[in-house]
């Protein structure tokens, strides 16, 4: 059964992520019974996750602000402010981030990916190691259903 979920900002969980971002999770399966993740990336230009499958949700962004290169099935688009993309499920996909910056709305339905993004990033109210990097992990994202079929674009 689902129930109502109301976070303000301060309440929603802040991971480092790619090149120095931020993702903060909006929502994610405990909050949606398992129906949905929502994450929203404060970027910076370059920023580009490997190319990547889905096998087990369909993905849509937005960006709010920004420019955007996406690849989906090795065609190439360019995105622009307000742009918004629809990924199913098993289609081969990624983007690179092209303006100074960028706020990027992700939704995932089913949810699940978030564990991907929280074991390979870094929860932002813990100390930060001194060595600490985020790599892409194959061996993770293979675990949540993201196999990683190139390197980024």
């Amino acid at each position: 059964m689902s129930m109502a979920y109301i976070a303000q900002p301060e309440q929603q969980q802040q991971l480092e992520w790619l090149d120095g971002g931020t993702l903060a999770m909006l929502l994610d399966g405990k909050a949606t019974n398992g129906q949905l993740m929502i994450g929203r990336f404060d970027v910076a230009e370059g920023e580009a996750p490997p190319y990547h499958t889905h096998t087990k949700e369909d993905e849509v962004f937005l960006l709010i602000k920004g420019t955007a290169l996406v690849w989906c099935d090795d065609e190439e688009y360019e995105l622009s402010e307000g742009g918004v993309v629809f990924l199913p499920k098993q289609i081969p996909h990624g983007y690179r981030i092209t303006s100074k910056k960028a706020d990027l709305l992700m939704i995932n339905t089913p949810a699940g990916i978030e564990g991907m993004f929280r074991e390979t990033g870094r929860d932002k109210a813990t100390p930060r190691p001194a060595d600490f990097q985020i790599k892409p992990d194959p061996g993770i994202a293979d675990k949540y259903g993201n196999i990683i079929v190139g390197p980024p674009r």
